[in-house]
């Protein structure tokens, strides 16, 4: 089994949307957040709301409990899509989540998903607030969409440089952990050049808690990516890293062994610059 490829299909899941939500996703508020959070593990929300009960907080909680039981109806997407635009103007949290699952709505909920609609939506609720948790949230389903959604058409490279961009919009230090991870994951299994997909799974390693992946198969795989890359100090510094963190591994003699392989480039190298 070789350790350092991509499964495309776990890609191809971050960019559709269908993935627990990230540590940085519990930002939310009180009942709220359960709320979303539940809908995220595909169980009914926990929340009650009175029949009579008009208020935005309300109706967005409805439309929330409607999209916890996929996949919906035309008809079911018509009214949900209707009720957040109406949900969505103005200021505040309730307008800011509805803008939020009104571009989830065309991403994911969608026959055919509406990729470019999507993204339209997100950068609009950026540009109201970037600083919003909901807007970093969007940000980062922007750079997966230009990943794996509207640009299929384009080169992989366009569309690398095309996510990239997004980083620059995420101030969340966890989201943009989140953004590198899939760039990079991205880049290698398109077969980018390693000094690009490198930097971007190190920046993931460097801002930690993780979820989703095992922390140990982040560091053997920056490790071996930099040796086969020709850093060797690197690679030795991250293998020698696992060796301290993850001490029962199973992995921990391959990684000894790799040492050896890693010591005697390095000794080569030394012995060519005399």
């Amino acid at each position: 089994m070789n350790l350092f490829s991509i499964n495309s299909s776990i890609a191809m899941v971050l960019a559709l949307g269908c993935i627990p939500f990230s540590s940085a996703e519990t930002g939310l508020t009180g009942d709220l957040r359960e709320t979303v959070m539940d809908i995220s593990n595909g169980t009914l929300p926990r929340l009650r709301v009175a029949s009579d009960d008009e208020s935005p907080k309300a109706r967005l909680i409805r439309v929330m409990r409607g999209l916890s039981r996929p996949p919906i109806s035309r008809q079911d997407f018509d009214d949900y899509q209707k009720e957040l635009a109406d949900l969505a103007v103005g200021e505040g949290a309730v307008a800011e989540q509805a803008l939020y699952l009104r571009a989830r709505l065309f991403q994911v909920h969608r026959s055919p998903h509406d990729y470019e609609r999507a993204e339209t939506l997100f950068l609009e609720l950026g540009s109201r607030n970037s600083a919003s948790h909901w807007a970093q949230l969007g940000f980062v389903k922007v750079g997966l969409i230009r990943l794996y959604g509207s640009r299929n058409h384009e080169d992989r490279n366009v569309r690398l440089k095309a996510a990239e961009a997004v980083l620059t919009m995420i101030t969340e230090p966890a989201l943009k952990r989140d953004l590198h991870l899939q760039i990079g994951w991205a880049g290698l299994e398109w077969e980018q050049p390693l000094s690009v997909v490198i930097p971007h799974l190190k920046a993931a390693d460097q801002e930690g808690n993780l979820m989703g992946i095992v922390p140990e198969d982040l560091v053997i795989q920056i490790a071996e990516l930099s040796f086969r890359n020709g850093e060797i100090s690197v690679a030795r510094a991250y293998f020698e890293r696992f060796l301290q963190e993850f001490p029962t591994s199973i992995k921990r003699y391959n990684v000894e062994q790799r040492l050896v392989d890693v010591a005697k480039v390095a000794a080569n190298t030394e012995g060519a610059e005399r």
